[in-house]
């Protein structure tokens, strides 16, 4: 089941509201998520980049602004507007935390992502099974299926969580720090199915990371955020225009345009 859709940003500002006080995180973004992108979000902490996500996935209000999200049929809906079934049929969320669950299969987890679909009692039809089955191969964890979440690896719990979102066919899937956790060539992975995935079913994928230069090397997309907005354009367009250079360089730190690489220098 292929699905694409499109969600714009318009004005959007971003933050907190509490005992009648308001802290604007970010103000003013205007942006558009594309269908058959794999988008990276970056930033230096503590720039928003959790709250852009939350406030995206609907686990908080936005300040000012529209999130309009458009279905594969052209009809535009603001987020706001949507039940909490229909958002999950529009919107996967993966987060970071580990889920803590016990005496689940991995199976059983990724059958969770079918609630939207089935009945008051839960349960699975048969095309159901079949969704199940082809999220397990799309992210090639057939035989972790009958493995209990606990005992899997931070890399295979994260895969389940991803086969998860794909269970529940959505066309949008936002990941929070998808790589945390993982030693390097897990990481590597799990951005290189995120990418295909993306391409190969025409989702949006949006995620947050703190790997940089992982992110530049398999992005088609990049939103920097930054103190006065936000910069958005492929990671060779950002390249070519100084503001990667601007946002790695340090004392002591340099960034290869060419290559995408940043090199630390031995003092």
């Amino acid at each position: 089941m292929t699905l694409s859709a499109s969600i714009e940003l318009r004005k959007l500002s971003i933050g907190y509201r509490a005992k009648g006080n308001e802290k604007v995180v970010a103000q003013g973004i205007s942006a558009a998520l594309r269908p058959g992108e794999l988008t990276c979000l970056l930033g230096q902490n503590g720039i928003g980049k959790s709250t852009l996500l939350r406030t995206l996935s609907a686990f908080q209000h936005a300040l000012e602004g529209d999130i309009l999200i458009t279905d594969k049929k052209g009809t535009e809906q603001h987020l706001t507007e949507l039940t909490d079934k229909e958002l999950s049929r529009h919107v996967g969320v993966v987060l970071t935390e580990k889920p803590d669950v016990r005496n689940m299969t991995a199976r059983e987890l990724v059958e969770l992502g079918r609630s939207p679909y089935t009945g008051f009692w839960g349960r699975l039809t048969t095309e159901d099974d079949k969704v199940v089955s082809k999220a397990l191969e799309l992210v090639g964890i057939e035989s972790l299926a009958n493995r209990l979440v606990h005992t899997l690896s931070d890399g295979e719990r994260q895969k389940v969580m991803i086969a998860k979102a794909l269970a529940q066919q959505t066309p949008v899937i936002f990941l929070d720090e998808p790589t945390a956790f993982l030693d390097f060539p897990s990481k590597v992975d799990m951005m290189q199915l995120l990418g295909r995935l993306a391409h190969e079913q025409q989702k949006i994928i949006f995620l947050s990371t703190h790997d940089v230069e992982l992110a530049l090397q398999t992005a088609d997309r990049i939103w920097l955020m930054e103190l006065d907005g936000i910069c958005i354009g492929t990671p060779h367009q950002l390249a070519a225009d100084g503001t990667l250079s601007r946002f790695i360089e340090r004392r002591g730190i340099t960034f290869d345009k060419q290559t995408m690489t940043i090199h630390v220098n031995r003092s």
